[in-house]
């Protein structure tokens, strides 16, 4: 059935905490990006912004590990605790009109220790909490959760900022993150329990939180499926995510011209596609070899993003970026199960935790762009990456061929 996870209970409460917390993070990065871009006039700034949210993708595996010892539904109440906290204190500085450019990114690096790892906490949790036959369906709604949020969140971020102000967008916010934490208080909170038949393949069990960090490690790394998989994520973070995410704000402005609302449609144009093709996993139950669906859609996202960097009017960019989101979506739900479906029941938050290093592309991807684009221009930076990362992909499919594209 289409809906069979939320026969779960702790599926019932996660995907609506889910959903909240996702509208909040997506109002809160338009928000604030378009801020700093405005405030500064600089894509370099606009840049560090965007890769101070990713600071936490370091601490990822220690976080798997203490979710795979406390429970990802612990894990994730003191985190969304955390947004809170931080949001009001934005809010409190923005009432009393003493936020400065400085002070959003000192915010941002703060949260930014913190919010990268709720995906993994989310994926982990769906991991031990939904039965294996319905795994890649709970992974495609919760995908809706993101997808969906950055429709909305982008578009009511950017209507709220324009007519509210920042103080007041941000009481919204705030008040998004207490309703998130609430309804995450209902997930599961049990710690997941060592699968006995995996148990020659590693030992799940450690005294020692660094050995279970190394054990993790040990274990993505000697898995060839997940290897390969890693590898490609850090590269879309490197070199896709940048052009549909971070630099938006940049395209909207100096190319586009367009104001926050253009920036807006933007946003949700990329995110319209990817929620339809969230939708379109959900009702299809995804493709039957998702390890090889996710380089086919890898590649085709990439020739989009290539596309979408040599259009000049908005209209064409906006129907561009709801094609990149539509196939974007159905490769990171395809990669998602892959690795869920290799991992080890004991492992899953500690693998997942390993592939959220991958991330740390992004912001490093984001710093070169904001070197780069004064230097050689926007759109020759957007084909040096899209032609970088489409090779290193088409590469990844040749030399795991076996573990990825010939696996079911």
């Amino acid at each position: 059935m289409i809906f069979a996870a939320f026969r779960v209970k702790s599926f019932r409460f996660q995907w609506p905490a889910d959903l909240l917390t996702s509208w909040a993070f997506e109002m809160e990065t338009l928000t604030l990006g378009w801020y700093v871009m405005t405030q500064t006039g600089s894509v370099l700034m606009l840049t560090v912004f965007g890769s101070l949210q990713f600071l936490g993708t370091l601490a990822a595996p220690g976080f798997g590990v203490l979710a795979d010892r406390l429970g990802a539904g612990a894990m994730l109440a003191a985190m969304r605790a955390s947004y809170a906290a931080l949001a009001t204190v934005l809010m409190a500085l923005a009432l009393a009109d003493l936020v400065t450019p400085v002070w959003v990114l000192v915010l941002a690096t703060v949260g930014g220790l913190v919010r990268p790892n709720d995906i993994v906490m989310r994926n982990a949790l769906i991991g031990d909490t939904i039965p294996p036959a319905h795994l890649m369906g709970a992974l495609a709604l919760s995908r809706v959760t993101q997808d969906s949020a950055r429709i909305g969140g982008a578009l009511a971020g950017a209507g709220l900022s324009t007519a509210l102000g920042l103080g007041r967008t941000y009481a919204v916010v705030s008040l998004v993150y207490v309703a998130s934490l609430a309804l995450t208080f209902g997930v599961s909170w049990r710690a997941p329990l060592p699968d006995p038949a995996s148990a020659p393949r590693a030992s799940v069990v450690s005294a020692s939180g660094w050995r279970d960090l190394l054990n993790g490690l040990t274990y993505a790394v000697t898995t060839p499926a997940l290897l390969g998989i890693m590898l490609l994520a850090f590269a879309i973070n490197l070199t896709a995510y940048p052009i549909s995410g971070g630099l938006l704000p940049y395209a909207a402005e100096r190319v586009y011209h367009v104001d926050a609302r253009g920036l807006g449609l933007l946003a949700a144009s990329f995110s319209l596609g990817a929620l339809a093709g969230s939708m379109t996993m959900v009702v299809t139950g995804g493709p039957e070899r998702p390890a090889r669906a996710t380089l086919v859609h890898t590649a085709l996202w990439y020739a989009l993003l290539l596309v979408f960097a040599h259009v000049g009017r908005v209209g064409v960019g906006m129907a561009t970026l709801l094609a990149a989101g539509f196939v974007q979506s159905i490769a990171m739900i395809s990669m998602s199960a892959t690795m869920l479906a290799d991992a080890a029941p004991g492992f899953r938050a500690r693998v997942i935790g390993v592939r959220m290093l991958a991330v740390y592309g992004l912001p490093l991807g984001l710093l070169a762009a904001g070197l780069l684009i004064p230097r050689v221009g926007y759109r020759s930076a957007l084909t040096l990456y899209t032609t970088l990362g489409l090779t290193v992909t088409i590469v990844i499919g040749l030399v795991w061929r076996a573990a990825l594209w010939r696996a079911r």
